[in-house]
């Protein structure tokens, strides 16, 4: 099959969805650090693989380590800590955020959603509450996202 017909086949499957424009693309791999028992999290983890993430999930006792290893600020904590590409992500961050992270590479340590915001991806239950997400580094954080 020639160049051409191979990208055009390519293009189809894309546009019949039946191949994510992720997966297309390399879908990045999130390593995810978590609590066995934490529903939530879990919840989290499922919209990361519905948006086209790749998934590599280690189920924690205690994930304040893995926060203190990639530098997660402690007022930034959240339930969950994951690390993509060399970034520490903290809480339930959106997919959209981590992909605009991907895609922008700014020079920060990583995302957060501090705390556990009603409404934020895996927290669906009740009424949704406006949140925040944050860029930091080892001196400051600022707004990356307003949800």
């Amino acid at each position: 099959m020639k160049r051409r017909s191979l990208l055009r086949a390519a293009g189809a499957l894309l546009a019949s969805g039946l191949v994510p424009h992720a997966f297309a693309q390399g879908a990045a791999t999130v390593t995810v650090y978590k609590s066995p028992t934490c529903g939530c999290c879990g919840d989290w983890v499922t919209h990361l693989r519905a948006n086209g993430f790749r998934l590599e999930v280690h189920d924690l006792g205690d994930v304040s380590p893995i926060r203190r290893r990639y530098a997660v600020p402690g007022k930034l904590a959240s339930c969950h800590t994951a690390v993509v590409a060399g970034y520490a992500i903290e809480g339930h961050v959106p997919a959209a955020d981590i992909k605009r992270l991907l895609r922008e590479r700014p020079k920060v340590i990583g995302l957060a959603v501090p705390g556990m915001v009603t409404g934020s991806p895996g927290m669906e239950q009740g009424k949704p509450q406006p949140y925040e997400t944050l860029a930091f580094d080892e001196r400051a954080y600022r707004v990356f996202a307003r949800h």
